[in-house]
């Protein structure tokens, strides 16, 4: 099975950091009960010195190189990745991609109805490239200028209003889609570097959340243990 990671700058990460994508590959490598691959066509991590993906120190070295792959962008949204989604599932053969998305389209692209159609126009994308291919889609989740900015929260929770409603829409037998929970403990000051950013517990929570999604509904690898030592 070939897990694929979509995401923004919070899935992406930057120099320095273990990623939510690390935490699901520390997950995977643990409980998945058969093989399986982390597929895409990026394996960096953003530089704030080049203004580009071009770092690979992650904070684990460890990290092993085929498990970095992904389909991540600083700075890229629902709106940048629905034409790139089928050529890369196609090329990787994708079966599960796990999507965090949304919140860049909301801040700097696109309002909440136009967010809304590029979500279905990725999924459409994903689709013709692999008929049978499996979504795992993250909400909008907390973030400090939702906190601060009245008219910007009542966007993403419209967002995440029509998402779910995608979801419903367009979710097959032949090609499921799952809309993962906002995590509920979810905590600005706790779980983020910045306002926005996942640290280490918010990695955490974030991996939790797809996780129990690929358990729950699909029986794919366990219950989120999270690992202590890192």
């Amino acid at each position: 099975m070939r897990f694929m990671f979509v995401g923004d700058s919070m899935t992406i990460g930057r120099a320095g950091d273990y990623t939510w994508r690390y935490r699901m590959w520390q997950h995977l490598d643990t409980t998945f009960g058969g093989p399986y691959e982390i597929v895409g066509p990026r394996s960096g991590l953003y530089d704030a010195h080049t203004d580009a993906p071009t770092s690979d120190s992650y904070a684990d070295p460890g990290f092993p190189a085929e498990a970095r792959r992904h389909l991540a962008g600083w700075g890229e949204g629902w709106q940048h990745m629905a034409p790139l989604i089928g050529p890369a599932a196609g090329a990787a053969g994708a079966d599960v991609l796990l999507v965090s998305l949304g919140l860049i389209d909301l801040g700097f692209y696109t309002a909440a109805e136009g967010t809304a159609a590029n979500v279905r126009a990725f999924i459409a994308g994903a689709r013709a490239a692999r008929p049978g291919i499996r979504m795992i889609l993250l909400p909008v989740i907390p973030n400090i200028r939702a906190r601060d900015d009245e008219p910007f929260a009542r966007q993403v929770e419209l967002f995440n209003e029509l998402l779910a409603k995608a979801v419903a829409d367009l979710s097959t037998p032949a090609s499921p889609i799952l809309l993962a929970a906002r995590p509920e403990a979810y905590e600005i000051d706790r779980d983020t570097y910045d306002g926005t950013h996942p640290n280490t517990s918010g990695e955490h929570r974030l991996a939790g959340e797809f996780a129990a999604a690929l358990h729950q509904a699909w029986a794919l690898g366990g219950p989120y243990r999270p690992r202590r030592d890192t």
